[in-house]
């Protein structure tokens, strides 16, 4: 496995974390979502923009994606 590929890897998991975080989900759960919804393939067609993002920026974008595939979580700003 190359160093970015080890990088993009480390990231994902991360984001999967954190959308579970936000989305009070098991990561588990949160991976399925993501996987269903296509969160993951936008996540891997646009990682070189979303890992420069902050975390929140990132997760609002792809849970946008998620919902506009069928997805019913919906992000909410605090």
């Amino acid at each position: 496995m190359s160093r970015e590929e080890t990088y993009q890897l480390k990231y994902t998991i991360a984001l999967i974390a954190e959308f579970a975080k936000k989305f009070h989900l098991g990561k588990k759960q949160a991976y399925n979502y993501l996987k269903r919804f296509n969160g993951l393939g936008y996540l891997k067609s646009y990682y070189d923009v979303l890992h420069t993002l902050s975390f929140e920026e990132a997760i609002r974008d792809i849970s946008i994606i998620c919902f506009r595939n069928g997805g019913k979580l919906q992000y909410q700003d605090l």
